[in-house]
């Protein structure tokens, strides 16, 4: 079976549209733990507009933080920063700003699976692994300072078989473009994947990337679901995750169904798992979940009995009343240390 994913890079357009949203919602939740916020990010052509709605006691200046965020990311090129959030309509504030119920609507899933011991698919793995490698090398190795933000791998697998590597990967003018992709060839690619025999290799097939980031291409924030999750090879219940308080049960149901996936590997009770819940707005159970092991086992009771999937049970479980998110906005959200859903 072929195993096909990508990982943006962490200057890749909708990349760095997921890093202003969430070092947003970071921002709101140091300042407020009480912030509810649902925030998008549209950029392009050296423009950025942040809409939303936000429920929250902070006041700051939300395009200063979004600035120094896109800064971070590598950039040097100036941005100009719309911001239009709004406060919910009075509707919607009519709730308890603590309500147990979830505040929206989602289809969540969690997996995992012990072929790894990050417990995800072996090529989400290799790829998020090289697009971090790619970005270490622009940020921390002066040899590699030719290289900007912006791109994207690619990479496939048959089995256990890495078959083809693809790598974007933006550059300044004066390189040429055979030392780009022997460096990265050298550098980023084998040092991952420890040995490229049988594998085809693809660095900028197409020649010189000089121009990257909303120069070129525009970026949305939420786009990149797949690559957030588990690479587009399991189901996604197509709403992001990002931009979003930890209440949303989008948010808190992912990292709880993920958390609960790797529990049951964890204790061998499956060699890999995948759970489905769904929420209903106002409601604080999931009106259903269900979780089959790879055999076809059906293990729903035994998740339905060890595990509370209850929104705000979920946010104190993990502590998620806390700005902690924008350092998860690049190479995946699961299968990296340092958050609580992967302890």
């Amino acid at each position: 079976m072929l195993k096909a994913v990508e990982a943006p890079l962490a200057g890749h357009p909708d990349k760095v549209c997921d890093l202003l949203v969430e070092s947003v919602v970071d921002e709101y939740l140091r300042r407020d733990l009480l912030s509810k916020m649902d925030i998008q990010a549209l950029g392009s052509n050296g423009m950025v507009m942040l809409g939303g709605v936000v429920d929250s006691r902070a006041d700051f200046d939300v395009a200063e933080i979004a600035k120094q965020a896109y800064v971070n990311v590598g950039y040097t090129e100036p941005i100009e920063l719309f911001v239009n959030l709004e406060r919910p309509s009075e509707e919607r504030l009519r709730a308890p700003r603590t309500s147990a119920g979830a505040s929206g609507t989602a289809i969540v899933y969690g997996y995992a699976t012990r072929e790894t011991r990050e417990m995800m698919p072996r090529s989400v793995v290799y790829a998020n692994a090289l697009a971090r490698r790619i970005d270490d090398l622009r940020r921390t190795d002066l040899r590699f300072s030719w290289l900007r933000p912006d791109g994207k791998v690619q990479l496939a697998m048959r089995g256990e078989q890495v078959i083809s590597v693809t790598v974007i990967a933006a550059h300044t003018e004066e390189m040429d473009i055979n030392q780009v992709q022997t460096l990265l060839l050298e550098h980023a690619v084998v040092p991952v994947l420890g040995s490229v025999e049988n594998v085809k290799v693809f660095i900028n097939p197409v020649g010189p990337f000089t121009t990257g980031g909303f120069t070129m291409n525009a970026g949305v924030s939420g786009r990149k679901i797949l690559s957030d999750t588990y690479g587009g090879l399991l189901p996604h219940g197509g709403v992001a995750m990002v931009g979003k308080d930890p209440l949303k049960p989008s948010r808190a149901g992912a990292y709880m169904t993920r958390f609960a996936a790797r529990e049951i590997v964890k204790e061998g009770l499956a060699a890999n798992v995948l759970i489905t819940a769904v929420y209903s707005v106002g409601l604080e159970e999931p009106v259903s979940l269900f979780a089959r092991g790879g055999d076809g086992a059906d293990l729903s009771k035994l998740v339905n009995e060890r595990f509370d999937f209850r929104s705000e049970a979920i946010v104190e479980r993990f502590n998620l009343r806390r700005p902690m998110y924008a350092a998860c906005a690049n190479y995946g959200m699961f299968g990296r240390e340092g958050v609580p859903w992967e302890e």
